[in-house]
């Protein structure tokens, strides 16, 4: 019965009511039901939801046995791409970033959503695309952000030769098998990644991960 009722909540959602109606407001955001229907099948995820979505990550890592992970938004990386660590200095202020175990970083590629993964434990970054790109200039970029940031905002000079800067490849992670699923590839495989679990998706799961999204954005709980 709990699932039946969960089922027609998700369908609800999708069918009646305005575009603009509210289905959920947490983290600064307000998810309308034309957000929420970018997760029917075969829609690209918009920001909002991707953004919502991280929010729920980063406040389930506050609790006990997870580790301690930042999101930045999905605005941040064109933004450092295009200007420099100056043009998004502020976008971390009161926050110190190196405090946490996971540093989750949502890109956006014109009309692809990929995902950089940054574990301060490990000193690795990963690079993760259900396309199968490369992305070894964006783990870059990111490498030479996080010293910049770390010596701006901690006096700490990091050494950037411990680091390992890595592209998932194609038999590393699952592929998406149409045109419209990687934003929630990025979500799911931020989901597993906070929560150190090992990627076992497949691309059977997503239309699946893509209701039960909706049940928790709309909830603002991950199930």
């Amino acid at each position: 019965p709990l699932f039946q009722a969960m089922e027609s909540e998700i369908s609800a959602a999708f069918a009646s009511g305005e575009p603009e109606d509210i289905l959920s407001r947490a983290f600064k955001l307000t998810v309308t039901r034309e957000d929420i229907c970018t997760l029917q099948p075969l829609c690209w995820l918009n920001d909002r939801i991707m953004n919502f979505y991280m929010g729920l990550l980063v406040e389930r890592s506050k609790k006990e046995g997870y580790p301690a992970v930042y999101a930045f938004n999905t605005f941040f990386y064109s933004k450092l791409s295009s200007t420099s660590h100056k043009g998004v200095k502020k976008w971390t202020k009161g926050v110190d970033i190196f405090k946490h175990d996971v540093i989750l970083v949502p890109v956006h590629l014109r009309i692809h959503w990929t995902l950089l993964v940054v574990d301060l434990r490990e000193k690795t970054i990963k690079y993760f695309d259900s396309l199968g790109q490369k992305g070894d200039h964006i783990c870059k970029t990111i490498l030479k952000y996080l010293e910049e940031e770390s010596k701006e905002k901690r006096n700490i000079e990091l050494t950037a030769s411990e680091w390992t800067l890595h592209s998932m490849g194609t038999e590393e992670i699952p592929q998406q098998s149409n045109g419209s699923d990687c934003g929630v590839f990025v979500c799911k495989f931020a989901d597993f990644i906070s929560r150190d679990k090992p990627i076992i998706f497949t691309p059977e799961h997503m239309p699946y991960f893509r209701r039960k999204m909706v049940w928790e954005i709309i909830h603002q709980q991950l199930l």
